[in-house]
């Protein structure tokens, strides 16, 4: 019986196995990320995403969603900010705010960091057959159908 067989009929065997590849998704967009200049620790690059995806954050809403406390965050963004990627701005509505914002700069490492990451699963990819690609997707699709209802019975 091949590798791939036994997955399919033991539920633990494929869950290793996807364990296995989670791993090395990793590993692929860690080099990525130990590849961008200036070069940002895991908590800079969440801080630079969450700032990036959710326009009127301020420090505090940034230390919720990073679960950190608010003068972990503070410190995160002086080294964000002391970079030329993130910069503190007066909120539109509320002078008494501040608003955290992406440079240019910052956007400009962000892209840059997504770019490599593409190219670095990519490679991955076109070592694959273009049956275990097809294969991958379907099973990708599968995976994200069973959580959703999984997380539907849950709810």
């Amino acid at each position: 019986m091949t590798e791939a067989e036994e997955a399919g009929g033991r539920p633990t065997v494929l869950a290793r196995q996807v364990a296995d590849a989670v791993d090395a998704l990793v590993a692929v967009w860690t080099e990525a990320a130990e590849a961008i200049t200036p070069r940002l620790s895991t908590h800079q690059l969440k801080a630079l995403t969450a700032v990036r995806h959710r326009s009127e954050l301020n420090l505090t809403a940034l230390a919720e969603t990073l679960g950190i406390a608010l003068p972990a965050a503070s410190r995160l963004c002086d080294r964000l900010e002391a970079a030329g990627l993130l910069e503190r701005v007066p909120h539109p509505r509320n002078r008494r705010e501040l608003q955290l914002r992406v440079t240019a700069q910052g956007r400009k490492v962000l892209a840059d960091l997504a770019e490599r990451r593409s190219a670095g699963l990519a490679a991955v990819f076109a070592a694959m057959t273009p049956a275990q690609r097809t294969s991958l997707a379907q099973g990708l699709h599968a995976f994200r159908e069973s959580h959703a209802a999984e997380r539907g019975r849950e709810g």
